[in-house]
């Protein structure tokens, strides 16, 4: 059915009359007449008698005009709420990243924009980076925060700040040979899934440092945990070290550490909504505020 003659239908039962609706609409009358005429050929009826007076409803004609009503008004609506999307701050996001970047990152980013924007509705989705990277590609999330994602096709990667992964502990060691010694006879927590810790491992390796035991975690938050219990030195991003609890310091700033860049990635083909692209600048100039890690 076309939705043009259904308005052309509803335009003459508002009105009263072709004549009126014709004038309303700024058309023909012989628009509107063939357009009414093509209408009751579709369905096979004859929606309106014609009287002295005008025009009056037929029996499907009162039908039709209670069934149009209701679609040209869902219509209606739907245009003020696709239009609202496109132009206001309406949508819901998915935003990814592994727990604990999200733990200092988030925590100064979303009470602020949602008060702001309390019309984006805002999801997330935890993992480690590699899983948060690919759930973008697949559409699953819609803004990820990654450490050090290998470039796509399909994304965008917006640098935000630099991190690293570095040797902490309750107590610095006075010097690089003191700290050596420490990492030589005691006992060194990692996260076991996350390459950086095993790029220093072999680092160690390479100068001949074999620590005494090696206590292999699941989580960054884990290794945080032990180290301040003072079980051993932790490999930590210094950004994770730093947030929360304090009581970590640097073994030793001589030893050896893994730069890391933190990065926002999105599809190239997102949907630029204005929500879309506030929350994307919202991001962004957070993550670029940030203080450089110590």
């Amino acid at each position: 059915m076309d939705l043009t003659h259904l308005r052309y239908f509803q335009a003459i039962v508002d009105h009263g009359s072709m004549t009126a609706a014709a004038r309303a609409l700024g058309v023909s009358q012989p628009s509107i007449s063939a357009a009414i005429r093509r209408l009751e050929e579709r369905l096979g009826t004859t929606l309106f008698l014609r009287t002295g007076r005008g025009t009056e409803l037929t029996a499907t004609g009162e039908v039709l005009h209670r069934e149009a009503r209701g679609i040209l008004r869902s219509l209606a609506d739907l245009d003020t709420t696709i239009r609202g999307l496109e132009d206001e701050h309406v949508g819901a996001f998915v935003i990814g990243c592994f727990d604990s970047l999200g733990a200092y990152f988030l925590p100064g980013f979303l009470p602020a924009f949602t008060q702001a924007h309390p019309r984006v509705d805002i999801s997330l989705a935890t993992g480690p980076s590699g899983q948060t990277r690919q759930r973008v590609i697949d559409r699953d999330v819609d803004f990820g925060i990654v450490v050090n994602p290998e470039p796509h096709p399909d994304l965008v990667m917006v640098a935000l700040f630099d991190d690293a992964v570095d040797f902490f502990a309750c107590e610095a060691a006075p010097g690089l040979a003191q700290a050596i010694d420490r990492l030589q006879a005691g006992t060194l927590l990692f996260a076991a899934r996350v390459q950086q810790s095993h790029a220093l491992l072999d680092r160690l390796a390479e100068q001949g440092v074999h620590p005494h035991r090696l206590l292999r975690c699941g989580e960054f938050e884990l290794v945080k945990s032990l180290a301040l219990a003072g079980l051993g030195v932790g490999l930590l991003p210094r950004r994770v070290a730093a947030h929360g609890q304090p009581g970590l310091v640097r073994l030793h700033p001589d030893l050896p550490c893994i730069p890391d860049r933190v990065f926002l990635l999105y599809r190239h083909d997102l949907h630029r909504t204005r929500a879309a692209m506030t929350l994307k600048d919202a991001l962004v100039a957070h993550g670029r505020a940030l203080p450089p890690a110590c």
